[in-house]
């Protein structure tokens, strides 16, 4: 009797998994299906037909004829990969600082951080563009990664990653003479490159996917990230699912190359900041 639960409750696991599974693969599939499908197939037959029976790579070629795409990904790359050093290096001194380090109002500056996550964007978003006009970075790339330039968020990953070292090894580096710059490159910040490469996955996923903030701060059309490049596809080109889902694909692409490439790190280092808070 004990075995026939063990297995019902396995088997129920994975239909749940296969469930959420479904739910979140099935529409980057059903678009990446749409993409590839030629003007004389039915996108909306019935029963959906995932497999294309002619792929064709003409929508992708059709998305570079109307819009410059490849210019408005090269802006993106521009602004994701400037807020993933800056979230990096930004976010490892605070949290290495928050962590590690004795001082007062160290307590009230952890809450400020927390408190920080708790404020929406649409809510300080004027305050945002009016300090981009004062400062002169209106229409820039720069004033689109500064106000992301270091996330709270990331910040409190980064100290919940330094607050799980021993602080043994830390201590018999300062009496063998190492200050705190050597302690933090040499020996706390190599033991959390996993820690590292989440902020990075995030800083960029979060720059990549930005809509909103570069909608309001850039007016010249060569600036444009791919974000908003897309959505002229998605009003002038709304009919045209294929072209759409051509433009979606090749937004989404460099995510997953990323993930792909650091998913190794990534769940190393969601462990490395889930033990203390």
């Amino acid at each position: 009797m004990t075995t026939r639960v063990r297995k019902g409750e396995l088997l129920l696991r994975y239909v749940l998994l296969l469930a959420v599974l479904a739910l979140t693969i099935g529409p980057f599939l059903w678009q990446l299906s749409t993409s590839l499908k030629g003007p004389t197939e039915d996108i909306y037959s019935s029963p959906p037909s995932f497999l294309p029976r002619h792929p064709t790579l003409h929508n992708y070629e059709r998305v570079a004829d109307t819009i410059p795409v490849w210019d408005y990904a090269f802006n993106s790359l521009k602004v994701a990969t400037a807020n993933v050093v800056t979230n990096c290096a930004g976010s490892a001194l605070a949290g290495y600082a928050l962590a590690r380090l004795r001082y007062r109002g160290r307590r009230a500056a952890t809450l400020a951080f927390v408190l920080a996550m708790l404020v929406p964007v649409e809510g300080i978003i004027i305050a945002q563009f009016t300090t981009m006009r004062e400062l002169g970075l209106n229409n820039t790339l720069v004033g689109v990664v500064l106000p992301g330039c270091v996330g709270a968020m990331n910040v409190l990953l980064m100290r919940n990653a330094f607050l799980n070292l021993p602080y043994e090894i830390e201590e018999a580096a300062y009496v063998d003479g190492a200050n705190v710059w050597q302690r933090f490159l040499r020996i706390a910040l190599p033991s959390v490159k996993g820690t590292v490469a989440v902020v990075a996955i995030f800083a960029f996923m979060g720059a990549w996917d930005d809509f909103l903030w570069p909608l309001i701060v850039l007016s010249d059309p060569s600036k444009f990230t791919l974000t908003i490049g897309l959505n002229y596809l998605h009003g002038t080109f709304a009919g045209d699912e294929r072209l759409v889902a051509a433009g979606t694909v090749i937004a989404v692409a460099p995510l997953i190359a990323l993930f792909a490439g650091l998913q190794r790190y990534f769940f190393r280092g969601v462990g490395e900041g889930a033990v203390k808070g």
